[in-house]
């Protein structure tokens, strides 16, 4: 009975990440429109500020979310540090946790930057656009954000899920 609940709920998360992925299929032809009009208004300089921009959202959004996850699995195998856990592995777990939260922290300082350089290119692109442009703008980086977010963490519970069920086909064979 197990099995199949997990079995069905991982079916359930695989159909919610072809919803998620259609849906960023749609946000990035929105986005290639956007691009479009942007090539066709903006001075070259102030279109590759905005394509920069557009490119260093979805690297920085990603780093941050890789980085928080990995810094979660640590946290979760340091709760799980008893008194036959060895010297080395509690050191190296430390030793990562250390580093992890370190470059989490690193990446937010990058979020803020890039938060700031949001705000100089909606000011350009406020130049150009009518009021409702402006807005599907802003809706589309807002979008794109939330995309990348929602995606990771469905990975995420697929491949804990797939781990679950691998380790449970294991025992009862």
């Amino acid at each position: 009975e197990l099995l199949s609940r997990l079995r069905s709920k991982l079916r359930r998360l695989g159909a919610e990440r072809e919803l998620v992925l259609r849906e960023g299929r749609a946000s990035a032809e929105r986005g290639r429109a956007l691009q479009e009009l942007l090539r066709a208004v903006c001075q070259p300089n102030e279109f590759e500020r905005y394509t920069m921009f557009i490119g260093d959202l979805e690297k920085v959004v990603s780093l941050l979310l890789c980085l928080s996850s990995r810094l979660a699995r640590v946290q979760d195998a340091m709760s799980k540090i008893d008194g036959s856990t060895d010297a080395e592995e509690k050191q190296s777990l430390n030793e990562r946790h250390k580093l992890l939260s370190r470059q989490r922290e690193d990446a937010k300082d990058l979020k803020e930057n890039l938060d700031r350089r949001e705000r100089v290119v909606s000011g350009i692109l406020a130049k150009y656009l009518t009021h409702q442009q402006l807005q599907d703008y802003r809706h589309f980086v807002q979008v794109k954000t939330s995309l990348l977010i929602e995606q990771k963490d469905l990975e995420e519970q697929i491949k804990l899920l797939k781990e679950q069920l691998e380790t449970l086909e294991k025992s009862i064979h």
